[in-house]
């Protein structure tokens, strides 16, 4: 979407700017990271470019249509996320630095050029369908007449979390760290340095060129100008999270394809321009090849810089070993599920479970905690499968996010069942035993966290199965 949007900048970035922007937006690590799942950021960085593209052709072409889509882009941008009001602050303090800058440090001044004055009409009508928009979205399409008012409310416990104590407190280089150059361990190196780079060129390259066209100047003053706002205010805010810097991400690589020719166009004969091109070209492949590892190799590994609070792609494997037990109970999706886990960390299990209609959700172990399954936090060293009466059984444990594991119990008669209706068992493949009836005594190792074997299932195939070897 962002790159569908540079189109509408082309004629105030240039065509081979814009270009180049959309080409490092295609291949950022992040970007595509990040697009790979849903998260907010990457809808309210699209509604702000959008915001930033139709305002741009308003003040190009004076046509109502992009004013009120530029009203509705910033109506998404509130509906998305409370924190679309730093981005507003930071093009609002673009506005008035461009303008600033040009009166103080350019040879003339930049003049506001408007073909047929100010239309008062326009200037209400965008604000008004801003404020409609929000109000559909926020009151669920009118039928929750509290929702505009609670997404004000929200500032009020947002303010306390961004500045209180919190795990996600961070010191003030923590995005530009992940961006400059981030290795952990023995992990690989990380570095979107091209794009900051090229930014940086860029962002002089506009405030120092005095050739170009004014109007030209000052859309990339703006984009400027507004990402070194919004890098300083996050920057500030000790709350952080890695996502939230694709917003100036974004302001960087529309400033680095802005770089990128200028660097280009720097050289007056063909050999450095070649070379400066070739250079360009090799550092783009290298973030094409970060891109793919950060989305498949270490798509939820601590070492990739932008993984934070990822799902594990282990979960999956207790979902599908939950439908196939499902499969063979007698009420199929109506079957019990409990799911206990300290402190409500059981996200997102239950949108992979919603096709199931009985599910019960604790953040402790209830009085009555036994159900055909239940899958516990590890955390609660529950032992379902070590009472005196056997009827549960531990199938496995699979891992939530890091350091968060989940234990998968099965009713034994429903486990028998789940066994018998498995084709016949090939060589390799890591079974839970079944524990006899005969009262024989099932016991479990001391330490269940350490002794209990994680076993690859098919790696080639199934990368990251872990698969329990109980003995």
């Amino acid at each position: 979407g962002l790159i569908l949007l540079l189109p509408l900048l082309a004629d105030g970035l240039g065509k081979s700017e814009a270009l180049c922007a959309g080409v490092l937006t295609a291949i950022s690590s992040a970007m595509v990271f990040y697009s790979r799942y849903f998260i907010h950021e990457m809808l309210l960085v699209f509604f702000t470019g959008l915001l930033v593209a139709t305002g741009w052709r308003y003040w190009s072409t004076r046509r109502i249509r992009w004013c009120l889509l530029a009203g509705a882009s910033l109506g998404l941008m509130h509906a998305t996320k409370e924190t679309f009001v730093l981005a507003a602050a930071a093009l609002a303090g673009a506005l008035v630095c461009t303008f600033a800058w040009g009166r103080c440090f350019d040879g003339r001044k930049v003049e506001i050029r408007i073909k047929q004055g100010v239309n008062v009409k326009h200037v209400v009508a965008a604000p008004a369908v801003a404020v409609l928009v929000s109000v559909i979205f926020f009151s669920s399409f009118f039928t929750n007449a509290s929702g505009p008012l609670d997404s004000v409310r929200t500032y009020l416990p947002w303010l306390s979390r961004a500045g209180g104590n919190s795990p996600h407190n961070h010191p003030w280089y923590f995005y530009l760290q992940r961006l400059a150059f981030f290795r952990s361990g023995n992990g690989p190196i990380w570095s979107e340095g091209l794009i900051l780079l090229l930014a940086g060129i860029g962002l002089i390259s506009a405030l120092w060129r005095r050739t170009a066209a004014p109007p030209s100047v000052v859309l990339v003053r703006v984009i400027g100008f507004y990402t070194v706002l919004l890098t300083l205010i996050y920057t500030v805010i000790s709350y952080k999270t890695p996502w939230c810097f694709l917003g100036f991400l974004h302001g960087m690589i529309l400033l680095a394809g802005v770089g990128a020719m200028a660097a280009i166009r720097f050289w007056r004969h063909w050999l450095p321009k070649v070379a400066t091109a070739a250079a360009l070209v090799a550092a783009t492949a290298h973030l094409g090849g970060q891109a793919w590892r950060a989305s498949y190799v270490y798509a939820a590994d601590r070492k990739n810089p932008y993984v934070y609070a990822q799902t594990s792609p282990d979960i999956r494997n207790l979902v599908e070993k939950v439908e196939a037990i499902a499969r063979v109970h007698p009420q199929a999706s109506r079957m019990l599920i409990k799911v206990m886990a300290a402190d409500r960390d059981y996200w997102p299990l239950p949108w992979y479970l919603r096709r199931f209609k009985q599910v019960g959700w604790w953040d402790r172990i209830p009085a009555d905690p036994l159900a055909p399954v239940m899958i516990v936090s590890s955390r609660f060293g529950a032992a379902f499968d070590e009472r005196p009466d056997k009827t549960h059984l531990m199938a496995g444990y699979f891992q939530l996010r890091p350091q968060v594991f989940l234990e998968l119990y099965v009713e034994i008669d429903l486990w028998r069942a789940y066994i018998q209706s498995l084709p016949p068992k090939q060589d390799g493949d890591a079974r839970v035993p079944l524990p006899e009836h005969n009262g024989a005594e099932h016991r479990a190792p001391a330490n269940r966290v350490a002794l209990n074997t994680e076993r690859l299932y098919g790696e080639t195939q199934h990368r990251g199965r872990i698969m329990l070897n109980r003995q």
